[in-house]
């Protein structure tokens, strides 16, 4: 048996919309609310993907980051902002392992890592480690040679 709630506002319990419709849009959440969606969103009993409500234009699937993060990689690691991440383990000079809050469904993910120069050196290289579904392990290089960086930046798609 299927159960349907119609309704053009759905309040939390201290009379904040948390879903409204209006003029064929539904909002869920207010500004700057941070909403968990479980279940699959349906328009007339069709599954809306959740890529179909994104900007991304064009037949090719659309997929997102499962976990980014900026931090500090000088000294003690300090994460600036993040998603899907605890914390930041320091192995050592310019060699990090990024810990997942969630682990990931498995290692078959992708890993971008890009950071500031620390030396004005002209080339870098991050080396990923075996990937792990609780963790991302990584080493900086600029020409050669371990750096630490006040900047970097990691984003795993999956």
């Amino acid at each position: 048996m299927t159960s349907i709630l119609k309704a053009d506002t759905i309040q939390d319990s201290s009379g904040n919309n948390i879903i409204n419709e209006n003029s064929n849009t539904i909002t869920i959440g207010a500004s700057g609310d941070t909403t968990n969606i479980v279940g699959t969103l349906q328009n007339n009993g069709s599954a809306i993907s959740i890529a179909s409500l994104s900007t991304a234009s064009g037949s090719a699937p659309s997929y997102s980051a499962r976990a980014w993060v900026n931090f500090n990689g000088t000294g003690t690691p300090a994460i600036r902002a993040s998603g899907n991440v605890s914390s930041i383990t320091d192995v050592s000079t310019g060699r990090y392992k990024v810990n997942f809050t969630t682990d990931m469904p498995d290692v078959d993910y992708a890993v971008t890592v890009a950071s500031q120069q620390a030396n004005n050196n002209d080339s870098q290289v991050h080396n990923i480690e075996n990937p792990n579904v609780g963790y991302v392990e990584f080493q900086r290089r600029e020409n050669g040679t371990v750096y630490d960086s006040p900047y970097i930046f990691v984003t795993v798609t999956r």
